[in-house]
């Protein structure tokens, strides 16, 4: 981490958002019968992934590769993951503790990127990179439909909390009371499009 951007409260969404979105990787690979190596190489894709992205597109020191905890945690996770039976996993609560990573990165990578001179605008784009970039490169490289091609509410949970971050910057709010706004936000929106299946439209017309 860069101590001189980075707050500690974005340190610990950072972390928290790595461990949960490695988990996810891992598992996809767990349930494909894959060997540790493989389990722990999608940890380290999906955990770090639009981290990585965020931070080769503003500027920064990739934030993993000076921060040796990041990478400690996501085969850490890997490791859980070997030795858990993925019947463990099933039903709502990985999708509600990916929703909660989803919204803690998304608030992230705003925050960090205005926080290196990127417009609003921008840094609203990178923090729904960094939300879902992660868990698309999982997708692709397993040969799963990335979440992209569904019409549920997930990139829009990650605008909404990149969104919120945004705004109370601009109007002066206290950072962490909107952090903590920014995340409950999209996790909110995140746990009712889980709850009641909630949607965009898809195009209709032939």
């Amino acid at each position: 981490m860069n101590s001189e951007v980075l707050t500690p409260v974005l340190d610990w969404l950072d972390l928290a958002g790595v461990a949960i979105f490695a988990l996810t990787g891992a598992l996809v690979a767990a349930r494909e019968k894959q060997t540790m190596v493989t389990l722990s190489f999608f940890a380290l894709v999906t955990g770090v992934g639009g981290g990585t992205i965020r931070d080769l597109l503003i500027g920064a020191p990739v934030f993993w590769i000076h921060d040796a905890w990041v990478a400690a945690i996501c085969l850490g996770v890997a490791l859980f993951a070997w030795f858990t039976p993925t019947r463990w996993w099933e039903g709502t609560f990985l999708s509600i503790a990916d929703g909660l990573g989803l919204a803690a990165y998304a608030v992230l990578g705003t925050a960090k990127a205005l926080e290196y001179g990127v417009p609003p605008i921008p840094a609203l784009l990178m923090g729904i990179i960094t939300g879902c970039a992660g868990g698309i490169i999982r997708d692709v490289i397993a040969g799963r439909p990335s979440i992209l091609m569904k019409p549920e509410l997930y990139v829009t949970a990650a605008a909404l909390s990149a969104s919120v971050t945004v705004l109370g910057e601009t109007i002066g709010i206290p950072r962490e009371l909107t952090w903590v706004l920014a995340t409950g936000s999209g996790f909110g929106l995140r746990l009712a499009a889980i709850r009641w299946k909630l949607a965009l439209p898809a195009y209709g017309r032939d």
